[in-house]
């Protein structure tokens, strides 16, 4: 594929092996004010790539070196991901610019396919494992929503990048669907939420950990345990980003975490 070169100044070296792949939105006004912010050396941020609307590549940092986009963040246990991962920032306003009616804008199709080409590329590159490809706001989910609730990570995953629940439908005779409520089965009522304080929340701090968030296993449902509830669905349960660990979230993190552990 095509890919411009537009070198920024703001990177250094890594101290880590490359392992991981961060998707992020560029959160601005337009891509042109979010590219000049990335090569601006007092804005000390960066990416490798960001993607345009209509599927144009720019190239602002060296895969070999750290680009300064993760922040302070963490996934598996692991800490500067600067050093660990490249990152991709693909030009889409989202929270911070919505549409006139409120709405998340769409990430056209066009950009879609040039990330997942510029993608396969990277992973031909380096070895990153289908559990360290992640979103800005999985590894920092107090801090970060991006790239959203409307960011398609299933499309991408049928492209053979990232995880997804094998089957997973909205069909509720499907086996996965059926899986998915016995795995939620030892969950009653209306689920977890802030201020509950049982064992329920232990095995579910567990799992989310286990799928690689951070997050202590405390047994109480507490503002980080709902910031990673929110993360999580922002990812898997894009329709219900409440915070809120109701049944059908409790359902999916039960097919997603297994998915994690191999």
């Amino acid at each position: 594929m095509k890919v411009e070169a537009q070198p920024s100044p703001n990177f250094n070296d890594r101290k880590h092996p490359v392992d991981m792949l961060v998707f992020h939105y560029t959160g601005m006004e337009t891509g042109q004010k979010a590219l000049d912010r990335m090569c601006d050396p007092a804005a000390e941020v960066s990416a490798h790539y960001m993607i345009w609307e209509d599927g144009r590549v720019v190239q602002l940092v060296g895969e070999d070196k750290r680009a300064w986009h993760a922040g302070v963040s963490r996934w598996h246990g692991d800490e500067d991901l600067n050093s660990r991962s490249i990152g991709i920032e693909i030009v889409n306003g989202g929270h911070d610019w919505p549409l006139p009616d409120g709405v998340l804008p769409p990430y056209p199709q066009a950009q879609i396919d040039a990330l997942i080409q510029l993608t396969h590329g990277i992973l031909e590159r380096w070895d990153i494992p289908d559990k360290r490809i992640v979103g800005h706001s999985d590894i920092a989910p107090a801090r970060k929503v991006d790239p959203g609730e409307h960011f398609p990570w299933s499309q991408l995953a049928r492209a053979g990048i990232g995880l997804w629940p094998r089957g997973l439908t909205d069909n509720p005779s499907s086996a996965a669907s059926q899986r998915a409520r016995a795995s939620g089965s030892h969950m009653i009522g209306r689920g977890l939420g802030p201020g509950d304080d049982k064992k329920a929340v232990s095995r579910l701090q567990t799992m989310l950990a286990g799928i690689g968030y951070a997050l202590d296993v405390s047994g109480i449902y507490d503002q980080a345990t709902e910031q990673v509830v929110r993360a999580f669905q922002r990812r898997w349960v894009q329709d219900q980003v409440t915070g809120l660990a109701d049944m059908r979230t409790l359902r999916m993190v039960g097919l997603v975490h297994p998915l994690y552990l191999s």
